[in-house]
This record gives structure tokens, C-alpha cells and sequence, in this order.
């Protein structure tokens, strides 16, 4: 059994999904589940100070993406079809019933994905600034320096690089910056590969979705009001609740106002039956 960072008693789990070893976190009592998938660099552990907000009346389960914290690593398949295709086993493995899907960034466009999937049976899906990029954003963030500024990390220790996390974000609570430190030391190189383009074209996915749509986002993150007022026109079961003084980092940065805004979203499908048409 792995240790909980704070001293928060939380479940531990592996589950085989497609030939690699997912690990996940778990907690709550509720009926409802709920599966938070983190951004690239992320862990499933980095939801944890949002989750306590929602683990009294959900069953929220937090995987490590393939390549990404305590689960494996296999040498390829990390487009977002891979990742997709890991959370629908993941769900069926554990026999999760209408789950709510979660998703930051890397996350966020992976739940669209699977929601987007026909029959996907999911009850509703929670966006936070998904990687919703053009073509020619995809282009320019692949031939950043992304991956090599990773792979630079992956020669620090741990504790260089949480020092350069608290000198580039000192806003963020000790907690979170504890858990994205190691989250990041933890990413292997290869997980970087779901920056290759072409991403899935997401105004296609959101007009398939078929359960209720809550895209959260900043001010200045990746998804602008302009991108997501033409989303809601594509989509009907879409609103969008946007967090004014938050970038990219919603959850990193604003959990307190993301936790409230998500919370109401998921007191509001208590009593809906999921859609799987």
C-alpha cells in the first residue's frame, strides 16, 4: 500500500488496462463516481486537496496516467486514443456505474474523448481548460522546448525540482507544490509524445457528446470565452463557468473557486440517468 502525501487516509490501487499497470487513488463514500484525470506531468495524487471537497459524497477515483506517476510505461501509445482507451478499462475494470469524468489539460481533452465515444454511458463531464488547441498551436507547442526542458528535470533530484517550482509559482499552497514536484520528477519522458500532432479535432468530439458539458475556465488559459461561447453553440448540454485571475493551473491555482464551481455541477446530476446513446 503506498503513502498518502498529508495524512489523508486513502485507498490504493493497480489495475492491467491494455497492457500497463495503472495505478490509482480512491476515496469517499458516495454512489457517484467520480474519475479526475490530471494534465501532462501530473499525477492522479495532484487532485487530492480538490478531492477531499467531494470525497464525503463521491467515490472519487484518481489514476496515474500511462508514463506518469506510480503506474507504467510502456515505450509507446500515448496519443489521447491510448489514454482514453486506459480510463474506459480502467472504469469497467473497477465497475464504475455512470462515472462523472473530470479532466485538466491532457486530462480534460482525454475525457472528451472518451465521452464523445458512442454509448459512452458517462453522467457528465467536467473540462477544466482542456488542450483545446488549433492546428497551428499543436504545431508550435511540439516544436517547443517542452520535452527538452523535461528531460533537463529528469537529470535534477527532487528537491531542485520543487525548489523551481516554489521560485516559478510561490502562490501555490506547500501541499500542492510537494505534489507537483513529485509528480513531475515522477513523468517519464515518453509521455511527452501526446504533444505530437494532430490532437483529436474537439470541436467535433464536444458536438458528439451527449451527457452535460461543464468547461471551467481562466482568464488566460488555453481555452479563451471567445473558443468556448462557440463550443456552447455546437453543444446545447454545454456551459461554461469561467474563474477570473486563473491561468492554465486552474486546479494548482484556484482550487478553492474551481472545488465550489465543480461541486455545484455534480450536486446537479445527483438524480439524472446516464446518457448512453
Amino acid at each position: 500500500m503506498d503513502r498518502a502525501p498529508r495524512q489523508a487516509a486513502w485507498r490504493t490501487g493497480r489495475c492491467r488496462v491494455n497492457d500497463t499497470d495503472l495505478h490509482y487513488w480512491r476515496t469517499g463514500q458516495g454512489q457517484l463516481p467520480v474519475v479526475a484525470l490530471h494534465g501532462l506531468m501530473g499525477s492522479g495524487a495532484c487532485w487530492m486537496p480538490l478531492a477531499r471537497k467531494f470525497a464525503p459524497d463521491h467515490d472519487v477515483v484518481m489514476p496515474d496516467a500511462r508514463g506518469h506517476g506510480a503506474s507504467g510505461a510502456p515505450p509507446q501509445g500515448y496519443h489521447y486514443r491510448d489514454h482514453a482507451l486506459d480510463v474506459v478499462g480502467l472504469t469497467e475494470a473497477l465497475h464504475l456505474n455512470a462515472p462523472v469524468l473530470l479532466g485538466h489539460s491532457m486530462g480534460g481533452m482525454t475525457a472528451a474523448v472518451v465521452a464523445a465515444r458512442p454509448g459512452a454511458g458517462v453522467r457528465g463531464v467536467v473540462l477544466v481548460d482542456p488542450t483545446f488547441l488549433s492546428p497551428e498551436q499543436q504545431r508550435e507547442v511540439y516544436a517547443s522546448d517542452v520535452a527538452a526542458q523535461h528531460r533537463q528535470r529528469l537529470r535534477s533530484n527532487k528537491r531542485e525540482v520543487l525548489a523551481d517550482l516554489q521560485r516559478r509559482h510561490p502562490q501555490r499552497s506547500p501541499e500542492m507544490l510537494g505534489l507537483l514536484a513529485q509528480a513531475r520528477w515522477q513523468t517519464r519522458i515518453q509521455a511527452c509524445e501526446v504533444l505530437r500532432p494532430p490532437s483529436p479535432d474537439h470541436r467535433e468530439l464536444i458536438g458528439r457528446i451527449q451527457a452535460p458539458v461543464l468547461l471551467v475556465i481562466g482568464t488566460q488559459g488555453v481555452v479563451s470565452l471567445d473558443t468556448a461561447q462557440e463550443l456552447q453553440a455546437l453543444n446545447p448540454r454545454l456551459r461554461c463557468e469561467q474563474i477570473p485571475e486563473a491561468g492554465h493551473g486552474l486546479p494548482y491555482d484556484q482550487p478553492e473557486r474551481l472545488a465550489a464551481v465543480v461541486q455545484a455541477f455534480l450536486g446537479s446530476l445527483e438524480d439524472r440517468q446516464p446518457v448512453s446513446g
